[in-house]
C-alpha cells in the first residue's frame, strides 16, 4: 500500500510542479479568485437594494449561503481547464510517452492526475469563500450558522470533486485540447442546473435535504472514479489519432444488439428479451428492496407529520392536494375522466425521466426519481389513512388493477437503468466504453419496447375505464 502511494504521488508531484512554475496558469486564477468575491458581494447590495426599493423587502442575510455557494462554483470552473489537459494535452505536447512508458500502473496514472486536478479548484474555491466570507463580517451582517458553513464548505467539495472526474474522464476519451474544452459544457452545464437545487434548499432552510443532496453528489463523482479507472487504457491513448463520428457503425452496432439471433418476433422475445431480462435479477433485486423500503418510509412519515402540516387546512384544500397526488402516483379516483392515452402518455414520461436520469448519473438520479414515485404512493396512502379509509382496501381497489401491470412495468424500467450504470462502472476487456453505452442502450430499448410499453399500455386502459368502477363499488 506504501509503495503504491508513493507512484501516486510521483505522478502528482510532477503535475504540481508543471502547473505551479507556470505563470500562464497561475496569475488569472489568482486575480479572479480574489476579484469575483468583491463583485458577488457588490452585485449583492445592489440586488437587495434595487428590490426593496419597490417593497421587496429582500434579507440581504438570505444571500449569504447562496453567495457562497456561488463562490465556490465559480473558481472550479476556472480552474477545470487543468484537469481537462491531464492527458489529451499531454499527448499533444508530445511528453505523454515517457508518462505511459514508466512502470507505474494505469490507476497510478490516473489517480496520481486526478488529486492533482481536485487540488487546485478546491484550493481556489476555499480561497474565494475565505476571503468573500471576511468581507462580509466585516459589514455587520448576521452570518449563518456553522452547520450552513460545513454544508456549504462540503458542496463545494463535492462539486470539485464531481466536475474533475468528469474532466478527467473526458480527457482520456478525447483525442485534443480543443474537442475537451468544447465537451467541458457538458459538465458546467448540469452542475449549474443541479446547483439551482441546492440554491432552492438553502434559501427554503431545509437543512436536511441539502445533506441527502452532498451525498448524491459525492455518490455521482465516486462513480465517475470508478468510470475512469475502469476504462483507462494506456495503450488506448496512444493508438489513437483523431476520432470520426461514424454512423454507420453506430447504427450497426445497435442493430445487431437489438436485433439479436432472432428472425422472427416470437424468437426475439423468447431469445433477446428474455436474455436481457435474466441479467436483471440483482438490479430487479435492489429495486425492490428500494420499493419497499421508500414506500414505507413515506407512508410512516405521512401518518406522522401531515396531520400538523394540515391543521389549518380546508375539507376541500385537502381534497384537491390528495386528488393531485394521488394521480401522480397512479392511484385511480372515483369518476376521473382521463384518458387512456392521457395515463398513458403519463407513465410513459415517468420512465423516460428514470431512464434519462440514470443515464447522466449513472443511475443515481434515475433510481431517485422510482424512489419518489413509490414514495407518493406510501404518502398518499397514510393521508387516506388519516381521513379514516382502510389504506388496505384502497389499495386493492384503487392500485392493484392497473398496478400489477404498472407496478412491474416501473421496476423493469428502473432495473435496466440501474444495470446500466453498475455495467459503465465495471472493467470491459476488449470493448471501447462507446460501444459498451450502444450494447446498453439497445439492451435497455429491448426492453422498454418489448415489456414495458406493452404492460403500461394495458394498465392505461384498466386504470382509465376498470379501476374507477372497481374502487367506486367498494367506497359505495
Amino acid at each position: 500500500m506504501r509503495d503504491d502511494l508513493q507512484m501516486i504521488w510521483l505522478v502528482a508531484r510532477r503535475e504540481l510542479r508543471d502547473q505551479f512554475r507556470d505563470w500562464r496558469i497561475l496569475t488569472p486564477l489568482t486575480i479572479l479568485t480574489l476579484a469575483f468575491p468583491l463583485l458577488m458581494n457588490e452585485v449583492a447590495k445592489q440586488a437587495v437594494a434595487y428590490i426593496n426599493q419597490y417593497g421587496g423587502n429582500l434579507i440581504v442575510d438570505r444571500l449569504v449561503p447562496f453567495s457562497i455557494l456561488i463562490i465556490g462554483f465559480f473558481p472550479i470552473t476556472i480552474s477545470l481547464v487543468v484537469a481537462l489537459e491531464s492527458f489529451v494535452g499531454e499527448k499533444e505536447r508530445g511528453t505523454i510517452e515517457p508518462l505511459l512508458s514508466s512502470p507505474l500502473e494505469n490507476w497510478h496514472l490516473y489517480l496520481g492526475k486526478l488529486l492533482v486536478g481536485i487540488f487546485t479548484p478546491l484550493i481556489a474555491g476555499y480561497t474565494s469563500v475565505i476571503f468573500y466570507i471576511i468581507i462580509v463580517s466585516r459589514q455587520h451582517i448576521h452570518m449563518p450558522g456553522v452547520s450552513v458553513f460545513v454544508q456549504l464548505f462540503m458542496l463545494t467539495t463535492a462539486h470539485a470533486i464531481l466536475m474533475v472526474s468528469a474532466a478527467i474522464v473526458i480527457s482520456v476519451q478525447s483525442t485534443t485540447v480543443r474537442a475537451a474544452n468544447l465537451l467541458a459544457s457538458f459538465i458546467v452545464v448540469p452542475v449549474a442546473i443541479m446547483m439551482q437545487g441546492e440554491s432552492a434548499l438553502l434559501f427554503w432552510g431545509n437543512d436536511q435535504v441539502l445533506w441527502l443532496a452532498v451525498a448524491a453528489v459525492l455518490v455521482m463523482a465516486s462513480l465517475l472514479i470508478r468510470v475512469g479507472i475502469a476504462h483507462f487504457q494506456r495503450e488506448y491513448l496512444l493508438g489513437r489519432e483523431f476520432d470520426t463520428l461514424n454512423l454507420q457503425w453506430v447504427l450497426k452496432t445497435f442493430w445487431n444488439r437489438f436485433k439479436g439471433e432472432a428472425r422472427t418476433l416470437e424468437g426475439w422475445y423468447r431469445f433477446e428479451v428474455w436474455s436481457a431480462m435474466r441479467q436483471l435479477t440483482v438490479p430487479f433485486f435492489v429495486i425492490i428492496i428500494v420499493a419497499v423500503v421508500g414506500y414505507l418510509a413515506s407512508y410512516e412519515w405521512a401518518t406522522v407529520n401531515v396531520p400538523g402540516m394540515l391543521s389549518n387546512a380546508t375539507p376541500k384544500d385537502v381534497s384537491a392536494i390528495v386528488k393531485n397526488v394521488g394521480q401522480s402516483a397512479g392511484i385511480a379516483q372515483v369518476g376521473q375522466h382521463l384518458s387512456a392515452f392521457h395515463i398513458f402518455v403519463n407513465n410513459l414520461r415517468a420512465t423516460f425521466i428514470v431512464f434519462l436520469g440514470g443515464m447522466v448519473s449513472f443511475s443515481v438520479i434515475g433510481v431517485l426519481a422510482f424512489l419518489l414515485n413509490v414514495g407518493l404512493v406510501g404518502g398518499v396512502l397514510g393521508i387516506f389513512k388519516l381521513m379514516g379509509y382502510s389504506p388496505v382496501l384502497l389499495f386493492i381497489a384503487g392500485l392493484l388493477p392497473h398496478g400489477i401491470f404498472e407496478i412491474p412495468a416501473l421496476m423493469i424500467a428502473s432495473a435496466i437503468v440501474l444495470r446500466i450504470g453498475a455495467v459503465l462502472v465495471t472493467p470491459q476487456l476488449g470493448k471501447s466504453m462507446g460501444q459498451m453505452a450502444l450494447e446498453l442502450l439497445a439492451d435497455w430499448a429491448k426492453i422498454f419496447i418489448g415489456l414495458v410499453v406493452p404492460l403500461l399500455a394495458i394498465a392505461a386502459v384498466v386504470e382509465a375505464y376498470i379501476t374507477p368502477t372497481i374502487l367506486a363499488s367498494v367506497l359505495k
